[in-house]
C-alpha cells in the first residue's frame, strides 16, 4: 500500500506560478471588456476648503472624453461607514490630493489629458497638517485599531519609576510611510441589468462587497467582487478605496465597462499610509535589568474624514514583565489625507520605541541584551493576566543567538572595525497577533476523483492559494495534483481579508472543517453519481474558543556596517528566528519572513514621506523620491523557526507570519548603529546626516 506524503510542511511552489510568469493571470486593471471606458482622477490642489466651481468644458471638448463626473453630478451614495468612499458627494476638500473629479474617456491617454485640462476654483481655507507631541487638540479616541482600548494600567507606574536604580526616559519618532504595493490599485466595473461585478485589485473582496452592497443601497446578491490575482496590498487593500467606488458609479453614469486605475502619485493620498509617530517610553529597573515600571505615550494623527487611531503602543502590553505598566494614545486630527494599515500597523512603529528603548536599558544596566529580555520574560500577559496558548521569545532568542554567534560579540560600542568601516550587532524581539476570524469554504468530491475547493481568500503575493491546497490535500488524503483551490469571489461566501496576519489561519480552518465533513459523507454514505459539495462556517467554532493570549513572537539580529565619515549605513547580515506554530509551506513561509524583514530594514534606513507644510502634500510620491530596500541594500537575510506545537489556535495550529518579520527589524538595525557608533539614532529613518550631526 503506497503511503501519502503530507503536504503541509513541505516546501511546495506556488500552484499558479506558471499562470503568472507566463502572463496568463488577469489582475484587475488587465480584464478586456467590450466598449470599455478609462477613468482618470483629478485631485485637489489644495488642503483645505472648498470647491467653488468646476469648469469642464476645455476637458469635455477633448477627443475621447465621455464624462466628466464632479459632485455637481455623481451617483448620490448612502453611507457604507466609511466616509472616505463618499466620494464626489460634496464640495469641501479635506485635504490635498482629495478626488474632486473622475474624467471617463474612450482611452486612458484621452482621460488623463482631460484631468489636466481641468479647471477647478477653490475657496482655500487654512489648514494644520503637522503631528506635534504639543499639538493644542491631541485627544484620547474612544479605541484604537482594531478595537484595543486606548489606555490601560496596572500598578503604579509613577511610584515604580521612582523606586527604580536605572530610569530610561527617551523620545523615539517614525515618519510617514506609504505601502506602495507593485501593483497600483485598479478596478474594471460593469452592470449586467441591476448587477453590478467588479474586478477589484483588494485583500479580501468580502469588505469590498459590503461596501458597495451599501454605497448603491444594492440587495446582497447583486454585486459580485472578483480578487483573483493581486499585486501585493500590505494593508492598503484591505478594505475599499476609490478606485472600486468611482468605476462603480461611472459604469452605472455611462451604462458601459470602466477602468479606474491610480497612478503611483495618486495612491500616495487616495488609499493610506502609516501614520508619522512620536513616542515617548520610560523604563524602571532595577540594577540587574528587571522591570519595575514600564511607560508608552504614543502620539499619532488620523484625518478629518475618518477617524483611525494606531496601535502604537499595545505592543508593549504584551512584551515584557513589568509589575508598573502604562500605555496610552493620543491623536490629533489634522488636514491630512486618513493614515490605515500598513504592515503590522502598531507592532512596527511600536517595537521601534520599545526595542530601542530595551537596548538602552542594557547599556545602563551593564546587562548583555538578549539576556535583558530573557531575564524580563513574563508567565502571563503582563496588561491582562490571561494565558497565553504558547510564548517562544526565549527559545527565539536563543536559538538566534546562536545561530547569530552573539556570544563572540564585544560589547563596547565602536569596538571593531572592518577596514575603514565600523562594525556592530544589534537585537530585538517581534511579536504580533495570531488570530482567526469567521469564514466559509465550500468543497466538492468530483465523480472523476478530484476535488474542488471555493473559499473567498486573496493571495496577495503570500501563496495563500498553495498553502490551502495543501492543507485540503491532507485532509482529503489526496495528492496535491488532485485538489483546485479557486479564491477571490465574492459569490463563494464571506471570509476573512488578508490581514491582521490572520488569513491562512482563518481559512484553513473553514477549509479542514469542509474536508472533513465531506470525507465523512463519503465514508458513510459514497460519493453520488453527480459528485457532492459541503459547505462550512467556522463563527461558532471561533465563539467558543479558551481566553488566552495567541501571538506570534520571534527574536531578530543584525549587523551593520557604518562609515564614519560620510554616515553610510549597510546592513551586510539580518537574521531571525520566530514561534508560529505550524508552518504550513517552508518555501512561502521563508519568502514571508524575508520580506517582513526586509522591509524592517527598508523602514530603518530609507523610507521617510516627507510633508510640505505649506502644500500640505508629500513631495517625495513616487518610486523615485520615496526610496525602498533594493537588491543592493539586500545583502544575507535569514530566516528560522523553531517547532511550537500549539493546540489552542486552529485545526491547522497555524499562527499567522505575514507581519512578524518587519516587526523588531528596524530596532535591531538602530541598536546595532548604535553599538557600532556609540550614537543613539531615535528617530528614523537612520539618515547619514543624523548619524553625522
Amino acid at each position: 500500500m503506497t503511503t501519502l506524503t503530507r503536504a503541509v510542511g513541505a516546501a511546495v511552489g506556488r500552484v499558479e506560478g506558471v499562470a503568472k510568469v507566463t502572463g496568463q493571470a488577469r489582475y484587475a486593471g488587465e480584464f478586456r471588456l467590450d466598449r470599455l471606458a478609462y477613468g482618470w482622477v483629478a485631485q485637489s490642489t489644495i488642503a483645505r476648503g472648498r470647491v467653488r466651481a468646476v469648469d469642464v468644458e476645455a476637458a469635455g471638448r477633448l477627443p475621447g472624453v465621455l464624462a466628466v463626473i464632479t459632485h455637481d453630478n455623481a451617483l448620490r451614495l448612502r453611507d457604507s461607514g466609511d466616509p472616505e468612499l463618499l466620494l464626489l458627494q460634496s464640495d469641501r476638500v479635506h485635504y490635498r490630493g482629495q478626488v474632486v473629479a473622475l474624467i471617463v474617456a474612450s482611452t486612458l491617454e484621452q482621460a488623463r489629458a482631460a484631468a489636466e485640462a481641468l479647471v477647478v476654483d477653490y475657496k482655500l481655507e487654512p489648514h494644520d497638517v503637522v503631528l506635534s507631541a504639543d499639538h493644542p487638540k491631541l485627544f484620547a479616541p474612544d479605541h484604537v485599531n482594531p478595537n484595543f482600548a486606548t489606555d490601560t494600567s496596572t500598578g503604579d507606574v509613577e511610584a515604580g519609576l521612582g523606586a527604580a536604580e536605572v530610569v530610561i526616559d527617551a523620545t523615539y519618532s517614525t515618519p510617514a510611510e506609504h505601502n506602495n504595493p507593485m501593483e497600483p490599485h485598479a478596478t474594471t466595473a460593469y452592470w449586467d441589468g441591476d448587477r453590478l461585478i467588479v474586478h477589484d485589485s483588494n485583500q479580501g473582496v468580502t469588505s469590498v462587497k459590503q461596501s458597495l452592497v451599501r454605497l448603491f443601497g444594492l440587495d446582497d446578491g447583486a454585486v459580485q467582487v472578483l480578487s483573483e490575482h493581486v499585486g501585493g496590498g500590505f494593508g492598503a487593500k484591505g478594505t475599499a478605496r476609490p478606485p472600486v467606488v468611482l468605476a462603480s458609479m461611472a459604469a452605472r453614469l455611462l451604462r458601459r465597462p470602466v477602468r479606474v486605475t491610480l497612478s503611483r502619485q495618486q495612491m500616495f493620498s487616495l488609499v493610506g499610509y502609516r501614520t508619522p509617530t512620536i513616542q515617548r517610553v520610560r523604563l524602571g529597573a532595577d540594577r540587574t535589568g528587571r522591570l519595575l515600571a514600564l511607560d508608552h505615550l504614543a502620539y499619532s494623527q488620523t484625518s478629518t474624514v475618518l477617524e483611525f487611531a494606531e496601535q502604537t503602543a499595545v505592543v508593549s502590553r504584551v512584551m515584557y514583565a513589568a509589575p508598573n505598566l502604562r500605555t496610552r494614545h493620543r491623536l490629533v486630527t489634522l488636514d491630512v489625507p486618513t493614515p490605515r494599515w500598513m504592515r503590522a500597523p502598531g507592532e512596527a512603529p511600536g517595537a521601534f520605541a520599545l526595542e530601542s528603548a530595551m537596548d538602552e536599558l542594557a547599556e545602563a544596566c551593564g546587562v548583555d541584551p538578549v539576556e535583558l529580555r530573557v531575564r524580563n520574560e513574563p508567565l502571563v500577559e503582563p496588561e491582562s493576566g490571561r494565558a497565553f496558548s504558547s510564548r517562544s521569545l526565549v527559545g527565539c532568542l536563543r536559538d538566534g543567538a546562536a545561530r547569530f554567534g552573539w556570544s563572540d560579540r564585544d560589547p563596547r560600542p565602536g569596538a571593531r572595525r572592518d577596514g575603514r568601516w565600523l562594525v556592530g550587532t544589534g537585537v530585538a524581539s517581534s511579536t504580533y497577533p495570531a488570530r482567526s476570524a469567521p469564514s466559509t469554504a465550500a468543497v466538492t468530491a468530483q465523480p472523476d476523483g478530484t476535488f474542488v475547493v471555493r473559499i473567498a481568500a486573496a493571495d496577495i503575493g503570500t501563496g495563500a492559494r498553495t498553502a490551502l491546497t495543501q492543507v485540503a490535500a491532507d485532509e482529503l488524503r489526496a495528492p496535491m495534483q488532485r485538489v483546485r483551490t479557486l479564491i477571490g469571489d465574492s459569490d463563494f461566501g464571506p471570509a476573512m481579508i488578508a490581514g491582521g496576519s490572520m488569513g491562512t489561519a482563518s481559512w484553513s480552518w473553514a477549509v479542514v472543517k469542509a474536508c472533513r465533513e465531506l470525507t465523512t459523507l463519503i465514508e458513510q454514505g459514497g460519493l453520488p453519481a453527480g459528485g457532492l459539495t459541503v459547505r462550512a462556517a467556522t463563527g461558532d467554532d471561533i465563539k467558543a474558543q479558551a481566553d488566552l493570549v495567541r501571538h506570534t513572537f520571534g527574536a531578530q539580529f543584525a549587523e551593520v556596517w557604518v562609515d564614519p565619515d560620510t554616515g553610510e549605513v549597510r546592513v551586510p547580515r539580518l537574521l531571525g528566528v520566530f514561534a508560529a506554530g505550524r508552518i504550513v509551506n517552508a518555501m512561502t513561509a521563508r519568502s514571508q519572513l524575508i520580506g517582513g524583514m526586509t522591509w524592517g530594514l527598508s523602514m530603518a534606513l530609507f523610507e521617510e514621506s516627507v510633508l510640505d507644510p505649506q502644500f500640505g502634500d508629500y513631495v517625495n510620491h513616487d518610486l523615485a523620491g520615496y526610496h525602498v530596500a533594493a537588491c543592493a541594500d539586500v545583502r544575507s537575510i535569514e530566516a528560522y523557526w523553531i517547532d511550537e506545537p500549539d493546540d489552542q489556535l486552529n485545526p491547522s495550529g497555524v499562527k499567522g507570519i505575514g507581519e512578524v518579520g518587519i516587526v523588531g527589524t528596524a530596532a535591531a538595525i538602530a541598536n546595532a548603529v548604535w553599538h557600532a557608533t556609540g550614537r543613539r539614532i531615535r528617530d528614523l529613518p537612520i539618515r547619514p546626516d543624523r548619524l553625522l550631526a
